[in-house]
């Protein structure tokens, strides 16, 4: 008797699965708000590991996810949907990429209606190509004549049978191939830029850019020196580490002036926090960019027109608080203020012994220079001759232009390596030392980046575009706030900017890859930049790290630098609408 039950209810949920897949029972919505619990409550409850976090979200999405979503996806990610129909139903129009249809092929017409698998239609072929934009004509024969041509999708037998191919798929082949793509994309660029971060500080690179950058703003304008080295070494470095670094000068600065104190802290913070999440090629913007097939060199341009607009509105808050609540340096929270250990002498390497500005910058200048060129020369080659064009598109590619980069970084070092007992006994050590800590940095950044692609992957495949599509209007300026608001929701949840960014692309990114926005793309992934400002509290380990180190308690640190980062997250917002409105980049 038991035993039968037993068979009856196993039976039961075998139906009920099958019918879940069938007849989507499961929508979208209920789909990401399962990945949404498991991600926060994964990393705020049991305290796991983002990667593991990611990981198990995105087997959970792929689980929940009917056949027929993933194939109506692949289909619909290949195929060209038809807008309208000729007056007379004479023919069918669509708005096709250069090439993507060809003369003289059949073509399957399908529809993708929602809880069913795409069923087809008809045959279509290329009547009048369509040129610099304008609309194809297609001649359509319909198997169906119920069946309305109107939103159906235009697509080869061969990629109908490759969609119907990965709804076969298993659950873990569909998590492996996101995650395998994701680190295709950036795994050599993360590597690269850690190595780079890391070697240009070893060397004091990054020193002699603040040391310069103030000498030539003079005492007074100490602040802009921190706050615009903070931009620069953002790009390239993780901005805890730009703090490890420029937190010394910050209180050599003190011992210097006896006071803004606070405001050095701050305009550190105010800068390199805005670079890092807005500007590739830091983790959250090159993921970001890679997921929504952005312009690398687009998204650093104006990724760094929104950080340096927001930064001033961070610094503008920054002179507020110090003077408001002015801070001394303290050895340690609730010590008092000029104590022996707070004004003992920082270990920095003296000015003379630092490498110069030129070689200091290049490391960082230099991707941007190849990448902005390569981008340059795809639309015109603006009368260089061949040969050149040729070498600058090969040494423009962003793996490259990175590897190029790192490879400065650790020639500087080489060459400047500080010949000091508390380092390495050689500077061939140092360096083989610094490479090998960029790298295993590297590779936990790896990890958890082609994870949350691999999630990114498997909500896009649920249906994440289709639903957005139904909710969301993106003609208009809508979806930039949206973007912005589901970031900041996840990072106020969960604490880590790039795990939200990565989390916030799955869920809107499919809107803006859909098409039909009035901006371009990359606006999207700068409004995710900015949401991930807001919310740096308790369970973000950047609070601990700014609060700890300069000396603050967690209350100053809330009204001070938690305060300054939110007023840029918003004034990062305005800044992406106004930039859509006026510079929509089309």
């Amino acid at each position: 008797m038991g035993l039968g039950l037993v068979g009856r209810s196993w039976l039961a949920l075998e139906k009920t699965v099958a019918e879940v897949y069938a007849n989507r029972l499961l929508s979208p919505l209920p789909i990401l708000a399962i990945a949404l619990a498991i991600v926060i409550t994964g990393v705020l409850a049991f305290r796991l590991h983002a990667f593991l976090t990611l990981i198990v979200a995105a087997l959970a999405v792929a689980a929940l996810t009917p056949a027929s979503a993933i194939e109506r996806y692949e289909l619909s990610k290949e195929g060209v949907r038809i807008d309208q129909l000729e007056p007379g139903n004479r023919g069918a129009l669509v708005l096709a990429r250069p090439g993507q249809l060809k003369q003289g092929v059949a073509y399957g017409v399908f529809r993708l209606d929602p809880g069913a698998r795409p069923r087809r239609v008809g045959t279509a072929t290329v009547a009048v190509p369509g040129v610099a934009g304008a609309e194809t004509t297609l001649s359509v024969v319909s198997d169906d004549p119920s069946a309305s041509l109107v939103g159906a999708w235009v697509a080869t037998d061969g990629t109908a049978a490759a969609a119907a191919r990965s709804a076969g798929e298993t659950i873990g082949a569909r998590v492996a191939n996101g995650f395998g793509r994701t680190a295709l994309d950036i795994g050599i660029l993360i590597a690269m830029a850690s190595i780079l971060g890391g070697c240009l500080m070893a060397a004091h690179g990054a020193e002699r850019i603040v040391i310069s950058l103030r000498n030539a703003l003079g005492p007074s304008r100490t602040p802009f020196a921190f706050l615009g080295s903070g931009l620069l070494l953002g790009i390239p470095m993780f901005a805890e580490a730009v703090f490890y670094l420029l937190l010394p000068l910050a209180k050599a600065m003190w011992r210097e002036t006896r006071k803004n104190y606070l405001l050095f802290v701050m305009t550190i913070v105010a800068g390199a926090t805005m670079t890092h999440s807005l500007v590739p090629p830091t983790p959250g913007p090159l993921f970001v960019a890679q997921a929504m097939g952005i312009d690398i060199a687009l998204m650093m341009q104006q990724g760094l027109i929104v950080s340096t607009i927001a930064a001033f509105a961070g610094y503008t808050y920054a002179r507020y608080a110090d003077r408001r609540w002015p801070l001394e340096v303290r050895s340690a929270i609730g010590s008092g203020p000029d104590s022996p250990e707070a004004t003992a002498p920082q270990s920095t390497a003296g000015e003379t012994q630092l490498p110069p500005l030129v070689l200091s910058l290049l490391p960082i200048l230099l991707p941007v220079i190849l990448i902005s060129a390569d981008s340059a020369l795809a639309t015109s080659s603006y009368g260089l001759p061949s040969w050149a064009v040729s070498i600058i598109r090969v040494l423009g590619d962003k793996n490259l232009a990175l590897t190029l980069s790192a490879a400065a970084a650790i020639l500087l070092l080489a060459w400047y390596a500080p010949a000091s007992p508390a380092h390495a006994s050689s500077r061939a050590d140092l360096v083989r030392k610094t490479v090998k800590d960029g790298v295993i940095e590297a590779g936990e950044i790896i990890l958890v980046i082609a994870a949350g692609g691999a999630l990114g992957t498997v909500l896009r495949q649920a249906g994440m575009a289709e639903l957005a599509a139904a909710t969301v209007p993106t003609q208009k300026l809508l979806l930039l706030p949206i973007a912005w608001g589901i970031t900041a929701l996840v990072r106020i949840a969960q604490g880590s900017a790039t795990v939200a960014m990565i989390t916030a692309v799955g869920i809107v990114g499919p809107i803006a890859l859909a098409g039909g926005l009035s901006y371009h793309p990359v606006y999207v992934a700068v409004a995710i930049g900015a949401g991930s400002k807001i919310g740096m509290w308790m369970n973000d380990s950047g609070f601990w790290v700014i609060a700890k180190m300069s000396g603050m308690t967690e209350a100053e640190t809330l009204k001070t630098v938690s305060v300054m980062v939110f007023i840029e997250g918003c004034v990062g917002l305005v800044a992406t609408l106004i930039l859509a409105t006026l510079w929509p980049l089309l």
